[in-house]
């Protein structure tokens, strides 16, 4: 989803990861329907390269095992370039996305403003591609913009338009987020900052580093990051709303929701129902800041919920 992200994921280690000619869609090799079903072949579960994206595909893949459907984990693929078209095609199956990103990433479309909204707009994109969307999440992971709290308390900056009091504003980010309105272009062209420069710097670590050395004033980190709510740091009011909501929709081939039944659909939302932007904060800072494997940070929090 994110281009706060690190997205070079290697074409070679797509490409054995995407090798998935042998995963058909949730029905059998006997051509009978296998509506309400809990057998035929697995479900093909992806992920982004981000931890984010990785813990929310375990948890629905984990909720959907707990439940007696068969699934198949592809995960840490990479960015949508590489993901969409074999979404699209059904090799992949299902995909927790982020509604405004896909929308203006995925498919190069300006997104409307309200989570409802995008959810619409969204299954409209999919549709012709046989990809159907359950409901979303109030959980979001999107762009948010922090600078050191003891510039911001100096200045009285709480926004992004709040910018403009300072003489030099210079971001660091990943080189797509310069070209990118809700990134470093929202800051130029809907903003109108005058006193901004771009300073390319593709990982995350690295642009916390620029960040807290004074040699960056802002930088783009998720919603979902332990640095938002950091007391060392502010995370901006985005006032003119470059960056759209971005809640968390699983995007699921439509054959398999029509072959595997309401059932289905049903464990899928019930996990919607319980993602929350806190709680998934928590889960990131376990994988990313306390180094437990993301596969175990989903099977806690499934078992807390009561959904395994």
């Amino acid at each position: 989803m994110r281009w706060t992200r690190n997205i070079r994921a290697a074409a070679l280690v797509a490409v054995a990861a995407l090798g998935l000619t042998a995963c058909g869609g949730g029905g059998s090799d006997s051509g009978q329907p296998a509506t309400q079903s809990k057998g035929g072949a697995p479900i093909v579960v992806a992920s982004f390269n981000f931890t984010d994206s990785q813990i929310l595909a375990e948890i629905y893949a984990g909720a959907l095992e707990a439940k007696g459907y068969p699934v198949t984990r592809k995960l840490n693929l990479g960015s949508r370039e590489l993901i969409y078209p074999s979404l699209k095609s059904g090799e992949l199956q299902f995909l927790p996305e982020y509604q405004g990103a896909a929308i203006t990433t995925g498919f190069g479309k300006d997104a409307v403003k309200t989570a409802d909204g995008e959810h619409q707009q969204l299954a409209d994109l999919f549709a012709p591609d046989g990809i159907a969307l359950l409901n979303y999440a109030a959980a979001e992971d999107k762009n948010t913009y922090i600078i050191k709290a003891d510039l911001a308390k100096a200045n009285g900056i709480t926004s992004i338009s709040d910018l403009k009091k300072l003489p030099k504003v210079v971001m660091a980010g990943p080189p797509e987020c310069e070209s990118r309105l809700p990134c470093y272009k929202g800051f130029t062209d809907v903003y109108k900052l005058t006193n901004t420069s771009f300073q390319t710097v593709q990982e995350a670590g690295p642009r916390v580093q620029q960040l807290n050395s004074g040699a960056a004033t802002v930088i783009p980190v998720d919603s979902v990051s332990a640095l938002v709510g950091d007391p060392q740091y502010v995370a901006l009011k985005d006032d003119l709303q470059i960056v759209p909501t971005e809640n968390v929709v699983p995007a699921v081939n439509k054959k398999v929701l029509d072959e595997r039944g309401t059932d289905f659909a049903a464990v899928v939302n019930a996990v919607s129902a319980k993602l929350t932007t806190d709680g998934m904060r928590e889960l990131n800072k376990r994988v990313d800041s306390d180094g437990d494997p993301a596969a175990d940070v989903a099977k806690d929090w499934l078992t807390q919920q009561g959904l395994a």
